[in-house]
């Protein structure tokens, strides 16, 4: 069924694309496939991209967030791991990590890091060190 954005409440939006996602689980036989359907809003119009050019759009933004910040996230801080159950504790800790994401990112982009590798870098930080970057940017 076709619907402007107005109508669902996103005025200047062009487009309102469905990607339907057929998952296979690994290791698991015989289990049925899941189907997931994702919906994304673009202001882009119809003539500006092709359906394959706007997927591949879409394949590109959730590449680089799983390859860029997750990858970090749970190379470094094994987040994936972490079985923290209390929603506000799990809040403060992704805090926490995106928090020394951004103060690794600002000092290698000042080029003040030491060290090339974050991992290497987070292994260095200290308590005070990052209290002394916090408060100095």
């Amino acid at each position: 069924m076709a619907v402007s954005p107005e109508e669902i409440g996103l005025p200047g939006c062009w487009q309102v694309i469905a990607v339907q996602r057929e998952r296979l689980p690994l290791g698991v036989a015989l289990a049925p496939p899941s189907v997931d359907i994702g919906y994304y809003v673009t202001s882009l119009s119809h003539a500006q991209h092709t359906d394959a050019e706007l997927l591949q759009i879409i394949r590109d933004h959730w590449a680089a967030i799983e390859n860029g910040a997750h990858y970090r996230r749970d190379h470094t801080f094994a987040e994936d791991a972490c079985q923290t159950a209390h929603r506000g504790a799990a809040q403060i800790l992704a805090a926490l990590r995106n928090l020394a994401i951004g103060l690794y990112e600002l000092q290698q982009e000042r080029g003040h890091a030491r060290v090339k590798e974050f991992t290497s870098w987070v292994r260095q930080m200290t308590g005070s060190l990052a209290l002394k970057l916090i408060l100095r940017t």
